[in-house]
């Protein structure tokens, strides 16, 4: 004779299987949060792009050549995306790429950039419409093209500036005040921006491997730059060596993992400082009070040791 069967407890354990399952299907994201990188073809934003592509996030990685769009879009997760940052049609056509997809911006990785190495008196003008074009007015037109889009979903965007942009080397002057705009840009976009949810963080990386100083040094040659000829011999002499005897530097992975960190905050910070070498991060603390005490000491108004102290303190606990 068959076992009696509970009515009621058949209905309770169907109940909690149909929950158990609506639970899961919750649980389980509808669609991947899509973020687009500039200047993904190598370097910072090949290895940014990467790692968001592992982590679960759709990425449209930007690239100029066709080759470096096929390589990207062979990765999973990962569109590769013709994208010069200074061709407005470039940024409208991306625009219209991610529109027709369907998909919600999340977080826009403002990398793209340039290197132009030189002394500044002797830099030709055209060098400095170069940098500019692509670090600062990129940056700003594709902050204007997609701005509906990161509103919308109070998303993030992440303007990858440079150490460069807190100090200024001798030989980096162009590309230093290129990166100290972008500052000023992060900045102002923070207070503008943070009044519709949506935050703005920039990240001074160290040196990392790139591309940048090598095209640079490249862009000399061409140039027909003679050190021998320059009104500042010493220093054009070691950018001559600097040039002939480049360093390798580390895989920029520290600075997809503050990308990573920013996208998936829920208070993100507005600067993050990604050194290649412990060391830097002492440099850069270093140089930032050495600007401080500039402006104190000497000055028409200034403020005491303990005056500075007690700021820095104040500071300190704000951050904790």
């Amino acid at each position: 004779m068959p076992e009696s069967r509970n009515p009621k407890l058949l209905l309770l354990l169907v109940s909690l299987v149909a929950l158990s399952q609506s639970v899961v299907a919750a649980a389980e994201p509808t669609e991947r949060k899509a973020v687009l990188v500039t200047g993904a073809s190598s370097g910072i934003g090949r290895t940014i792009a990467e790692r968001l592509s592992t982590e679960g996030y759709y990425v449209y990685a930007g690239a100029r050549k066709e080759d470096d769009i096929d390589s990207l879009s062979s990765m999973p997760n990962i569109q590769g995306v013709r994208l010069d940052v200074t061709i407005q049609a470039d940024i409208d056509a991306a625009v219209a790429q991610v529109e027709a997809d369907g998909r919600r911006l999340h977080g826009l990785v403002n990398n793209a950039g340039v290197v132009a190495l030189g002394l500044l008196a002797e830099t030709a003008e055209s060098d400095l419409d170069f940098v500019f074009n692509v670090n600062v007015y990129g940056p700003y037109r594709m902050v204007k093209a997609f701005a509906p889009m990161l509103i919308q979903t109070k998303g993030r965007i992440i303007n990858i500036s440079s150490m460069a942009g807190i100090m200024s080397p001798p030989a980096y002057g162009v590309y230093s005040m290129s990166k100290h705009a972008i500052e000023a840009f992060s900045d102002t976009l923070a207070y503008e921006f943070g009044t519709v949810g949506v935050s703005v963080s920039a990240i001074e990386p160290g040196p990392f491997q790139s591309n940048a100083v090598s095209s640079s040094c490249q862009r000399q040659q061409r140039q027909d730059y003679d050190p021998d000829q320059s009104w500042f011999p010493e220093l054009a002499a070691e950018l001559a060596a600097a040039c002939e005897n480049q360093m390798d530097f580390p895989k920029p992975d520290p600075v997809a993992d503050v990308v990573l960190h920013v996208l998936e905050s829920d208070s993100p910070k507005s600067r993050y400082l990604a050194p290649s070498d412990p060391s830097q991060a002492t440099f850069i603390a270093r140089s930032l009070i050495k600007e401080a005490v500039d402006l104190s000491e000497g000055q028409s108004y200034r403020l005491s040791r303990d005056e500075l102290i007690a700021l820095l303190d104040a500071e300190l606990a704000d951050a904790n």
